[in-house]
């Protein structure tokens, strides 16, 4: 009996992470390629196809299943994703239906990641959970009653980018003061260059050639006092954010995916106290902040991939 095996595809403002994953949610395949290195959509289309092909998965391919910045379920496009160098409208899902000849679903990238928590990961449990996407940028996979919400548009979720400081840093997508400038990876780099201190002239990052926010959090665990800093403030951005959330959704969990929540507990109860701090009475001691179970597995390929089998499910 062949065993399907769907294809899920991350596309991130710095890598894309694809892999083929059974109905068990076991990935068979996976592979990362820089994403800024395909000048043209078509491009990475042609280079995930060959990878696919070489690996002889092809006859087993149920379909695919696409996470992307700014991915329109509705219309299978990336519709001017602030934090690519492809701009415009993508006609994604088509293009990949075009080489490889299988249906296409294209998600929301954090939507993606939503759904692979709640089928794999630590939100198994959950009917009511607002994933956390923190990487390049900062998007949020939303669910209530056990339903991922899409929105009208299909564009629900793109928490980066509500306001959290009139007038505040510039944004990719042409606004100021938007939450991903300040927490997400290139936020803390941002914070590290604009952000003073009296401990900052003796940082140990000064000594670094390239500051990455990884970087800053391993400093920071190891006492450097101007990272210790920089990692509070953007807790205290991420949990008055999320107390501000929890209004709207009355999530029972928020569950952070990414490269910051990679440093663990160490940051998420940071995020907890300043959310528990800033959170309305009613709210108080009732959400917990969770830690991705994925980060090693990728959530966005097992989510977009599942994404094909989920969709049977729900029929």
């Amino acid at each position: 009996m062949i065993e399907h095996v769907a294809l899920g595809i991350d596309i991130g403002g710095t890598n894309t992470a694809y892999g083929l994953v059974n109905r068990k949610g076991e990935v068979l395949f996976e592979e990362s390629i820089a994403t800024s290195d395909y000048a043209e959509p078509e491009d990475l289309v042609e280079k995930i196809y060959q990878d696919v092909q070489n690996n002889g998965f092809m006859d087993n391919l149920l379909g695919l299943g696409v996470g992307a910045p700014n991915g329109n379920a509705f219309t299978g496009n990336i519709e001017f994703a602030p934090n690519l160098k492809w701009k415009g409208v993508i006609p994604i899902a088509e293009l990949f239906e075009q080489k490889f000849h299988r249906p296409t679903l294209l998600a929301n990238d954090a939507n993606a990641a939503a759904l692979g928590e709640h089928l794999f990961g630590n939100a198994k449990d959950l009917n009511d959970f607002v994933l956390v996407t923190l990487g390049t940028g900062l998007g949020s996979g939303i669910f209530i009653n056990g339903e991922l919400i899409v929105g009208s548009q299909g564009f629900a979720g793109e928490y980066g980018h509500i306001r959290v400081v009139h007038n505040g840093r510039s944004c990719g997508c042409g606004r100021k003061g938007c939450l991903e400038t300040y927490v997400s990876s290139t936020g803390v780099v941002r914070s590290v260059k604009e952000l003073e201190s009296e401990y900052k002239a003796a940082s140990s990052l000064n000594d670094l050639p390239n500051i990455s926010a990884k970087k800053v959090f391993e400093a920071a665990s190891a006492g450097d006092r101007f990272a210790c800093e920089i990692v509070d403030y953007t807790a205290e951005m991420l949990g008055i954010a999320l107390a501000d959330f929890a209004a709207f959704s009355n999530p029972k969990a928020y569950v952070l995916f990414g490269g910051l929540a990679q440093s663990g507990a160490y940051f998420s109860e940071k995020v907890k106290k300043h959310m528990e701090d800033n959170l309305l009475k009613i709210y108080q001691g009732h959400i917990e902040v969770r830690n991705s179970a994925l980060h090693d597995m990728n959530a966005a390929v097992l989510g977009t991939a599942a994404s094909m089998f989920w969709n049977a499910i729900k029929k």
